[in-house]
């Protein structure tokens, strides 16, 4: 007993040292215990996968190949470590055949303004669809692994989660899965350069320019996005941004296509077949003519434009294909923009309540010929000039979760 005294006299007399102690095991306990934390979904997920290696592959079937375009630069340089820790050893469990090819956003290519770490998504989606081979290429389901800081496309496809290791090896997991789901896909066609694929919106206005300038205001924590938007408004105010909009009328959705071809039908009922339109061949149509696009001319003066896709929720059923073109009004406040301005930093598909929705099949932006700034494409910094914004309706086939799929099934209903 005396012993014990002795220690809590010792604390007591010493409360900084042990203040300073007990700061860093409490510290040092929640780090471990986060640790063990990952290592126990990792083996969860390992266990899973394996049960995917331990199927039998019949004489005839191809060995499952997967490709991983890796950008080493994502996650402020940790994007390799993850993919070895947490995607690939359940890829290598499931009999999957690796091959990582790892690039870097490459300015030159696309001829963009933008960040090393984050151009990566656009890149390679606009080298897919410039292939010659897209109509074949864009039927191959495209897995999306979110490795880097910035996963706004991993929210329509896995399950929100803040603990980043589950998150990779849910999305790992969906891969192996097989499930699916189709995506819409923006086609940009400046005026002189090769189009730019993107997968959820292009910005332009005056939230996209305070959002750019974000990162300079780091050593103000927390208050740094109402900083950016506080600054930028007293460099000129009103922030209006004029230009002509014209856009064209959403199309009917075309019945979907089946994903398996159906079976060939019998010897019997192609030799039937073939005689029936021999004797009795149908008369073929007339081809109709195309009819000239109606396009709609609008004038605009507003504070950002936007253009983006439906992916937000993909698995709900719409009857005609459309973009959704959002104009944010010209009469904000000054404590208004900073607020949504702020709500578009984290989620920039948040539209303020007196924004103006238009649905189009396909829209023309006519810019100024000087000072029109920057767009951002997926979050991705490009040179603003005229263009045209075209929609390509369930283009690509990406892995989902079932969980994420049905979450976005109850919400559309």
């Amino acid at each position: 007993m005396a012993r014990v005294m002795r220690v809590f006299r010792t604390l007591r007399n010493h409360w900084k040292k042990s203040t300073l102690a007990a700061c860093v095991l409490s510290y040092g306990g929640h780090w471990l215990y986060g640790k063990h934390c990952d290592n126990v979904l990792r083996r969860e997920a390992c266990q899973e996968a394996r049960e995917f290696g331990r199927q039998l592959i019949g004489p005839t079937e191809r060995l499952k190949k997967a490709t991983i375009i890796l950008n080493p630069a994502a996650c402020s340089g940790k994007a390799n470590s993850l993919f070895e820790k947490n995607s690939a050893p359940i890829l290598h469990l499931a009999g999957v055949e690796v091959k990582v090819v790892k690039v870097r956003c490459s300015e030159a290519a696309l001829s963009a303004r933008t960040d090393s770490v984050r151009c990566f998504c656009v890149q390679v989606i606009t080298g897919l669809l410039r292939r010659a081979d897209q109509e074949v290429f864009s039927q191959t389901p495209i897995g999306f692994i979110p490795l880097g800081s910035q996963n706004s496309l991993s929210r329509s496809l896995h399950s929100v989660t803040d603990n980043k290791v589950k998150h990779i090896t849910t999305a790992t997991l969906s891969i192996l899965k097989g499930e699916t789901m189709s995506l819409d896909v923006l086609q940009i066609k400046g005026e002189r350069e090769l189009p730019v694929f993107a997968l959820l919106s292009l910005r332009w206005g005056a939230f996209r320019d305070a959002a750019a300038t974000i990162s300079k205001y780091w050593y103000l924590g927390p208050l740094k996005t109402q900083a950016a938007h506080w600054f930028s408004s007293l460099k000129a105010w009103p922030q209006v941004h004029q230009a002509s909009l014209s856009i064209l009328p959403p199309m009917p959705r075309p019945p979907d296509e089946p994903l398996h071809k159906p079976p060939r039908p019998g010897l019997l009922s192609r030799i039937v077949l073939r005689l029936k339109n021999y004797w009795d061949p149908p008369v073929e149509e007339p081809v109709k003519a195309p009819e000239p696009e109606r396009w709609q001319e609008k004038e605009v003066s507003a504070v950002e434009l936007s253009v983006s896709t439906h992916n937000k929720n993909p698995a709900q059923w719409r009857a005609k294909d459309s973009l959704l073109v959002c104009i944010e009004p010209e009469n904000f406040t000054m404590g208004q923009f900073i607020t949504v301005g702020t709500q578009k930093a984290e989620d920039p598909s948040v539209r303020s309540p007196s924004s103006e929705q238009l649905e189009a099949g396909a829209c023309r932006l006519h810019l100024p010929q000087e000072g029109a700034g920057f767009y951002n494409i997926d979050n991705e910094e490009y040179e603003a000039t005229s263009a045209e914004v075209r929609l390509l309706p369930r283009k690509l086939r990406f892995f989902c979760s079932a969980e994420r799929r049905a979450e976005l099934l109850a919400q559309a209903a």
